[in-house]
């Protein structure tokens, strides 16, 4: 008689891997465009100070003509835009393509208290820099009611 050791996991291993494998296959399909492109998703930094919120988002390569910023009433701010491949020269011969082309797209939820219309936007050393100033809270208006 051959004695097999217990594994009280064994079963949960198998569904964990299961679950991985199924995310990754729906990961994949969702960074595809609607005509079978791959979809970038350029890196972002959101940060906020007293008076201004601020998007930094790494665009390198990408001329700042290629680049569009729209926020929709919403208040969903959008940047999207393309990076066009270079076209190879039948003179080199590649080993390696590391870098990715194709359209991206980032939305980004702005806060109630965002004014959208200051917002200023800048292209430094393939950084697209946003900045969205806050609006100052509204201040409660008291009215005096006089009594009959």
């Amino acid at each position: 008689m051959k004695l097999v050791r217990f594994n009280p996991f064994a079963e949960f291993d198998s569904i964990t891997r299961s679950m991985f494998r199924d995310f990754d296959k729906a990961t994949a399909q969702m960074q595809r465009d609607q005509f079978g492109g791959v979809l970038l998703t350029p890196r972002a930094d959101v940060a906020e100070d007293a008076t201004s919120y601020h998007i930094n988002i790494e665009l390198a390569g990408i001329p700042k003509e290629e680049i569009k910023v729209n926020i929709s009433d919403d208040r969903v701010l959008t940047i999207s835009g393309e990076k066009k491949a270079e076209s190879k020269s039948e003179d080199k011969n590649y080993y390696r393509v590391e870098r990715r082309y194709g359209k991206f797209s980032r939305s980004f939820t702005l806060p109630e208290n965002a004014n959208t219309d200051a917002i200023t936007a800048a292209v430094d050393h393939g950084v697209l820099n946003l900045t969205i100033a806050k609006m100052e809270p509204a201040k409660p208006v008291v009215k005096e009611i006089s009594i009959a």
